[in-house]
């Protein structure tokens, strides 16, 4: 297993902060305002199409068509694109698991497993130990994008992206002040989201944000069992929504089918063997009876994601798993780190590593498919209790609280595997690390729109083929 290297642990909290302080020397705090990309820069379309490589096919150009919906919608997609930017440049030295994929959309709201509502980051495929700040540059670019969208102000902007910053650096400093263990079983739960709205925000927007709250709560599995699944003459089963949503037996001939079922099958009972006993005995009272192909997400579409449908005591007792396809993390190449055996242990490790309350039936596994080829799967309920911003229907104060709370979210990820002191300690108690990530959010942004654009051009030009869906 790759962990973050953390060569502080063993020195006194005063050496852990010199040793901050001297990653200074290494990339001075200034530094991390630059962007400037010169000619040996990679071909962006290029990045984006060795993914799609390794991806479904037939499923590639609905890839492409939701990345050119809107440059926040590439930017989304684009996260190989702004690995190999990030690699180049001046870092810090001061390692952390990174989630990998840090924008705004991937922090919502989510069921701890003792069913409290909690505010963490969700999407963690691209997960992978790296400097501490690259996730934050990657939040922060977000915020202006998605600012930029709403035709805010510049000065609006930056102020998202100064909420967002300034509250992952004081957070860091209130966690360097902390015992171990207090910092690992720090969370965001509703409590502490309710201090902060009633201390932030206006009774508009304290309403829409308990009406958000009160939604995630109704997004239950229960609920996403009513609508993709139906009763048939075999019983319960998952309903075609082709091309986002196609039964297995749909997809493939009757011996292919026959195959792949059972390949398929192997994945739920190996799988099984990555949960604690206790939770592997609960799974072993469910049945499976269908699975399905899922297109997912933005950037995921085209990696293999199915649907699983198990039933316990009868037709209305359901578990729904959905088992995606890991692969190679996009920060893998530009750190250093050493490779894993299996990615979705890779994604499950960091994502037990960083988020308070995982899913209680995240696991991994890995399958043979008809092609010959062994792949990575990491497995977790389809959905329980996820509430998801809508950053296009918020105004600008609304946007910045959003900011302040992901920002101390991404904060608490990074105390409980990287060093909270040291990495204070680098930031400092000024504002000088959030003003130089305020320029390059901007910078960065101004190089999303000119990707987004090269990818419709390249959509124009018959390069690459795009699918509205």
């Amino acid at each position: 297993m790759t962990t973050p290297n953390t060569p502080t642990t063993s020195l006194t909290p005063a050496e852990r902060a010199a040793y901050g302080k001297k990653a200074r020397e290494r990339a001075p705090r200034s530094s991390q305002a630059s962007f400037v990309t010169g000619p040996g820069r990679p071909d962006p379309i290029q990045v984006i199409e060795r993914q799609s490589a390794t991806r479904v096919p037939e499923l590639v150009p609905i890839r492409y068509g939701r990345m050119l919906e809107s440059p926040f919608r590439f930017y989304r997609g684009a996260a190989a694109i702004m690995a190999t930017d990030l690699g180049p440049l001046p870092d810090s030295g001061l390692e952390v698991q990174l989630c990998g994929d840090a924008h705004l959309l991937n922090f919502r709201l989510l069921a701890s497993p003792e069913r409290h509502l909690v505010f963490d980051i969700n999407d963690f495929d691209e997960t992978f130990p790296g400097p501490f700040e690259w996730d934050v540059k990657r939040l922060a670019a977000s915020f202006v994008i998605a600012a930029r969208a709403n035709g805010f102000s510049s000065r609006e902007q930056d102020d998202a992206v100064r909420a967002c910053v300034s509250s992952y650096r004081e957070r860091m400093r209130q966690f360097a002040g902390m015992r171990t263990l207090d910092v690992w079983y720090a969370q965001d739960d509703t409590d502490r989201m309710r201090h902060l709205l009633s201390a932030s925000m206006d009774k508009e927007e304290r309403r829409r944000t308990a009406q958000a709250t009160k939604k995630a709560r109704s997004r239950t599995y229960m609920q996403a069992f009513e609508k993709l699944t139906r009763i048939t003459d075999e019983g319960r089963r998952l309903t075609p929504d082709p091309p986002l949503i196609t039964p297995l037996k749909d997809l493939l001939t009757a011996r292919e089918y026959d195959v792949q079922a059972k390949e398929l099958t192997s994945v739920v009972e190996t799988y099984a063997r990555s949960l604690p006993p206790e939770r592997r005995y609960l799974l072993e009272r469910y049945r499976l009876v269908d699975m399905a192909r899922k297109v997912v997400g933005v950037g995921s579409v085209g990696t293999r994601c199915w649907i699983i449908l198990l039933l316990g005591r009868d037709d209305d007792d359901p578990l729904m798993l959905q088992a995606k396809e890991a692969q190679e993390s996009v920060l893998a190449a530009h750190t250093g780190g050493a490779p894993f055996d299996n990615q979705g242990c890779r994604v499950v490790t960091g994502q037990r590593l960083i988020q308070t309350s995982s899913d209680i039936f995240l696991g991994w596994t890995h399958v043979l498919g008809l092609d010959g080829r062994e792949r990575d799967f990491y497995v977790r309920q389809l959905r329980d209790w996820k509430g998801i911003a809508r950053p296009d229907t918020m105004g600008p104060d609304l946007l910045t609280f959003f900011g302040q709370i992901c920002g101390a979210s991404l904060a608490r990820a990074h105390a409980r595997s990287g060093d909270p002191i040291a990495i204070a300690a680098y930031m400092g108690g000024g504002d000088r690390f959030d003003r130089a990530l305020m320029e390059f959010a901007q910078a960065y942004a101004d190089r999303n729109e000119r990707d987004f654009e090269a990818l419709g051009e390249a959509v124009r030009s018959g390069r690459v083929t795009a699918t509205d869906l």
